[in-house]
């Protein structure tokens, strides 16, 4: 969907001539009741569920979740999927051509906040016609949105669904976004961030920025139990190499999963997204109270965390929890007791999914109760 109109952005600058990549699922009822909006993690996309036609391997990034039967039941809602301002998944980012200059963005794109995203969604929603969400969904950085959401446009959600967030970055995790950001801002392959022109890609800055990630996203344990100290192609006569390519399972998988991300991902989007990640912090503006920042909010919220992410730990939703409480907001919250680290929230434990399956059953009453009354 195009937007003429320019979007002012946090930083001040304003982003005219832009274009948001949206998928939806499901059928949107008469009284627009039904909506729910599913916002995405760093590097997933508008594509929430189901496969593409002739496309068996694109299934979507969230398809366990979202479809007719599944937690999330197309056969109920109508769910959107928005791919974000400065994604390289269609919506306008740094690839795309500056109508200024006639030349990709490049690292001139400007610098985009959660806030920014949650804004131009708002857009996309009015476009739709959808004056209320029946819930706003996220998990991770996804989470986040749908945080923002809840603060930004309280009138406009009736559910905020956080999973695997957090309300702001520790020091960690902003660390760990740098030095990602590091290993793609001193490849030479760079350029300065207008690579585009020079027909190449940053491909060793951004495989070490996956791997740096990918560690994160992942416990020790679940680490240890998929690779442990295991050789690769070991057998019995197998040894050490003693020297610095591949010996150990854990560095052929992330070496494996660095090269796959290098290939499709854009690098300037990955600084994008990361520093994204690092300045949100909606208490930042209410002298560091959450609490504060919540205290507009009318969604009733289900906050859900993982057990062993020490990514974005459980204490994290565990402050949101708080805040809103003290607000006197209804709160879910549940704690799943996974063993798969920040992942766990893109994948089939039966207890979280049931918790979501119930949760939306709730959701789902409340539609259906509405819609008596007004027959009554």
């Amino acid at each position: 969907m195009h937007f003429a109109e320019p979007l002012r952005l946090q930083s001040g600058a304003a982003l005219g001539d832009y274009t948001l990549m949206y998928e939806t699922y499901g059928t949107l009822n008469a009284d627009r009741s039904n909506a729910v909006l599913i916002c995405h993690a760093l590097n997933a996309s508008h594509h929430v569920a189901g496969h593409y036609a002739n496309e068996p391997k694109s299934a979507g990034w969230w398809d366990n979740m979202v479809g007719p039967g599944k937690p999330v039941d197309t056969d109920r809602f109508f769910v959107i999927g928005i791919n974000n301002l400065g994604s390289c998944f269609g919506s306008t980012g740094p690839m795309h051509v500056n109508p200024d200059t006639g030349k990709p963005y490049g690292a001139a794109f400007p610098v985009v906040t959660v806030e920014d995203w949650v804004a131009a969604q708002a857009r996309l929603a009015d476009r739709l016609g959808i004056d209320c969400f029946a819930a706003v969904m996220g998990g991770s950085l996804g989470g986040m949105q749908a945080l923002a959401w809840s603060i930004m446009f309280p009138q406009r959600l009736r559910h905020c669904i956080v999973i695997a967030s957090t309300p702001k970055l520790s020091a960690q995790n902003i660390a760990f976004n740098d030095v990602a950001r590091q290993a793609i801002l001193t490849d030479p392959d760079y350029r300065g961030g207008d690579f585009y022109e020079y027909g190449v890609v940053p491909k060793n800055g951004l495989k070490v920025a996956r791997m740096v990630g990918h560690i994160t996203y992942l416990s020790n344990d679940d680490m240890a139990e998929k690779f442990g100290r295991k050789l690769r192609n070991a057998s019995e006569n197998d040894d050490y190499k003693f020297g610095f390519g591949v010996d150990f399972e854990i560095e052929s998988y992330l070496r494996y999963q660095g090269d796959k991300f290098s290939e499709y991902f854009d690098a300037n989007t990955y600084l994008l997204i990361t520093k994204a990640l690092d300045y949100f912090d909606p208490a930042r503006e209410h002298g560091g109270s959450l609490e504060k920042a919540l205290e507009n909010t009318r969604a009733q919220y289900l906050i859900a965390s993982f057990s062993t992410d020490w990514r974005f730990s459980p204490e994290r939703s565990r402050e949101i929890v708080q805040a809103l409480l003290a607000n006197r907001r209804k709160v879910t919250y549940a704690e799943v007791d996974a063993p798969h680290g920040h992942d766990a929230f893109l994948l089939d434990d039966a207890r979280y999914m049931s918790i979501v399956r119930a949760y939306y059953g709730r959701i789902w009453e409340e539609c259906v109760d509405a819609k008596a009354k007004e027959a009554a």
